[in-house]
């Protein structure tokens, strides 16, 4: 037999999975004139909690305890980001650039790479 306060966190669960599908956390994508398309990403964050109590109402046994209970949840959606798709690549252009310095490494990284290929190209010819 399902307790009730299953019930309770099914229901709440449910209506937040029905506010935080993929389109609130990456955007409907929206196309430019130049063919781009440009699409926004978010942080997510949501918390949730349910509780709930058996108790008597009198002193005698009673066959099922009456139950009271409830749930509560918060969400929380911050843009971060733009992904920019157009001719020239994928770019994803943050809100707050010195929050990403390890993407930025990232970004450096092919670069760096391929100027550390041509020093050692360099001493093989000589």
């Amino acid at each position: 037999m399902e307790h009730p306060i299953e019930g309770v966190m099914t229901t709440a669960m449910e209506q937040l999975k029905e506010m935080v599908d993929v389109n609130t956390i990456i955007g409907d994508p929206v196309e430019t004139a130049d063919g781009s398309t440009i699409m926004t990403v978010s942080r997510v964050r949501f918390g949730f909690a349910a509780g709930g109590s058996d108790y008597q109402t009198t002193y005698e046994e009673a066959a099922e305890l009456p139950f009271g209970g409830g749930s509560g949840g918060g969400v929380s959606i911050t843009p971060v980001a733009f992904l920019i798709v157009g001719k020239d690549g994928i770019h994803l252009h943050h809100m707050n650039e010195g929050a990403h310095l390890l993407e930025k490494l990232m970004d450096m990284a092919p670069d760096a790479v391929s100027r550390i290929s041509d020093v050692f190209r360099r001493d093989e010819t000589y």
